[in-house]
């Protein structure tokens, strides 16, 4: 019965054939071996089979197919069955798929075609890719018993497939192998260093183009030797960079790339210790672009060398290092007052003198003020407020109170200008020898001295807040000499040493007492009969006698503080100030004289009624 279905349809299909060789086939559930027969009939080939297929086939076909067609038909229909057809000589052979490039499939040369139904053999040279990394992305392209393999040695895809498969992965390979599209261009840079046009550019490529596709990339090659950058990417790319590289390459406006910025408020060496310190904490992605910089202590400025706009950043930086500084003008008055005499003379004038310590020095001032020296001062308004001024000469009218009566002695009246965080410093007191140590040589006794400085060191350090207030630091230090070594045996001076630190917030020209430095010592008084007490010998014994009282002086040291925004200014302040102190002497003349005729009760709410200076004397 198969034999005679087989018969029919081949002759169906004969019957069919016309002058184009052209064929009508349709058959179902038909024995692929008969099928193969049906084909070699039809295309009048010879195919061996040496193993049975088992399946059968289906083919529908609505229009004629040219009976070349038939084979590549044949061809499928085995490949379902993993089979595949050889050509050998004048002879097909049905051979298992995956055993086709072990029968000596046909090869097609280099650079050619590959066409037909049946499998071949043909390498494909690989450039500008590396041709393992080329051959992972298209093995999914090859059919499932196609064998590839790859020769890194001449970068080569040796591939067993069909036709139409070889010629998918050599188009497939041509699209993806995109360094085949590289070109390489040498750009010489005429007015700048190459390296920082590099620099730029490198920035610029990360911006310009997606770097994470590969045919995007452009690799940026320095040549030091000729000043040069190479370029390496698609033609599109390198051209963009072309543009680029001659907006850059232009001529700095900076000469040379060296500033030398001269200081006009700050030392050269403290700012450029502070521009180290910033550019140390800089990451700079080229280590080329750090600015050497150094300081000139003759003509205090900073020499900058580096790209002009790092160096157009440090400039802002030392403009403002370099603004003009607060100064501080600081009128010092170091007084000493002595307990006993100040006792006796708030006994005299009926106030509570017992301890004038810095409490004691405002306390008392209060009795000397309450009244407004003048009614207006040109010039000075800005300097003191009417409650400032007020206090300010009650002060120093106290001061000058005590030091006339012999309550008090002024020890020194220093002025420093002291510059804004700075440390600055008085010393007042006096140099003595202390002795070292001695020597015996040759029965001569030799002693050694080193000198030592004793009195008081007063260290001050300003720190402005704003242009009315200002914070001070002050160190105090007090060494007084209790014995010149003429008491003791070992024949050295003692010394004592007495220390304090403070810290005052004050308004412009506001004053703070600074006592507790206190001196004790024993003072000899001799007290005689006129005449007789100056006989010798019986004169100490009969009509003379000697006492010996302790005394005590408080140290008190007073500060003023006036904050000096310009320098321009300074000059006058100490015009304001020189008013100031003819006004102190006029204050004090008329407070004396209502003191000697009322006398001084302490007492707050008592105050004098009556302006001391009228405003028509000025």
């Amino acid at each position: 019965m198969k034999l005679i279905k087989f018969l029919l349809i081949s002759a169906l299909v004969v019957m069919s054939i016309d002058a184009k060789q052209k064929v009508n086939v349709n058959f179902s559930n038909l024995q692929i071996n008969d099928f193969v027969k049906l084909i070699s009939k039809i295309t009048k080939k010879n195919i061996l089979i040496n193993n049975k297929i088992v399946g059968t086939v289906n083919l529908i076909s609505n229009a004629p197919i040219y009976d070349t067609e038939l084979m590549g038909i044949l061809i499928s229909v085995l490949e379902t069955k993993g089979y595949t057809l050889i050509e050998k000589g004048s002879i097909f052979e049905v051979v298992r798929s995956v055993d086709a490039a072990k029968h000596n499939t046909k090869v097609i040369n280099q650079g050619k075609k590959a066409y037909g139904s049946l499998m071949v053999t043909q390498s494909i040279k690989i450039d500008g890719e590396n041709v393992d990394i080329v051959a992972a992305k298209i093995r999914y392209l090859i059919s499932k018993t196609a064998k590839l393999m790859t020769m890194k040695e001449s970068n080569m895809i040796l591939i067993t497939d069909y036709p139409k498969n070889i010629e998918t992965i050599k188009r497939v390979i041509k699209d993806i192998a995109i360094n085949t599209n590289y070109i390489v261009k040498v750009i010489h840079i005429d007015n700048v260093e190459a390296k920082k046009v590099q620099t730029k550019l490198t920035t610029i490529v990360k911006s310009l183009f997606n770097t994470k596709i590969a045919s995007q990339k452009i690799n940026i090659v320095l040549d030091d030797n000729t000043n040069s950058l190479i370029l390496i990417g698609i033609k599109q790319n390198i051209q963009k960079l072309e543009q680029l590289i001659k907006t850059l390459d232009v001529e700095s406006t900076a000469s040379n790339g060296v500033k030398i910025y001269a200081l006009k408020n700050s030392d050269a060496i403290s700012v450029l210790k502070s521009l180290n310190e910033i550019i140390s904490k800089q990451t700079f992605a080229d280590p080329t672009m750090k600015p050497n910089l150094s300081a000139s202590s003759e003509i205090n400025a900073i020499i900058a060398i580096g790209d002009p706009v790092i160096l157009k950043g440090i400039k802002l930086i030392i403009d403002e290092l370099d603004k003009e500084k607060y100064q501080v003008y600081i009128q010092a008055r170091i007084i000493e007052i002595n307990k006993n005499n100040s006792d006796n003379l708030g006994i005299k004038y009926g106030f509570d003198a017992a301890s004038l310590s810095s409490g004691g020095l405002y306390a008392l001032s209060t009795a000397f003020g309450g009244v407004s020296p003048v009614g207006d001062i040109t010039g000075l308004t800005t300097l003191l407020e009417t409650e400032g001024l007020s206090k300010g000469f009650a002060l120093g009218a106290t001061l000058a109170f005590l030091e006339e009566k012999g309550a008090s002695k002024s020890i020194s009246n220093p002025s420093i200008l002291c510059i804004n965080n700075q440390e600055s410093s008085i010393y007042v007191g006096k140099t003595i020898s202390v002795s070292t140590g001695s020597t015996v040589v040759a029965g001569q006794t030799n002693n050694s001295f080193k000198r030592e400085d004793v009195g008081l060191t007063l260290t001050i350090t300003p720190r402005v807040s704003s242009s009315e207030k200002v914070t001070l630091k002050v160190e105090a230090i007090l060494e007084n000499v209790l014995d010149d070594g003429a008491s003791n045996a070992t024949g050295q001076p003692v010394t004592s040493k007495q220390e304090i630190k403070t810290q005052a917030i004050l308004r412009h020209a506001e004053s703070i007492v600074i006592g507790g430095l206190v001196k004790s010592y024993e003072v000899e008084y001799r007290s005689a009969v006129p005449i007789l007490g100056s006989i010798p010998g019986i004169g100490d014994m009969l009509f003379a006698y000697t006492t010996v009282t302790n005394e005590s002086d408080n140290l008190v040291v007073i500060l003023t503080p006036y904050i000096i925004e310009k320098s321009e200014k300074l000059s006058q302040l100490q015009k304001d100030l020189g008013m100031l102190a003819n006004l102190q002497k006029k204050y004090n003349k008329e407070v004396f004289k209502r003191i000697e005729e009322k006398g001084l009760k302490y007492d707050n709410n008592k105050k004098l009624d009556e302006s001391i200076v009228e405003e028509d004397e000025f």
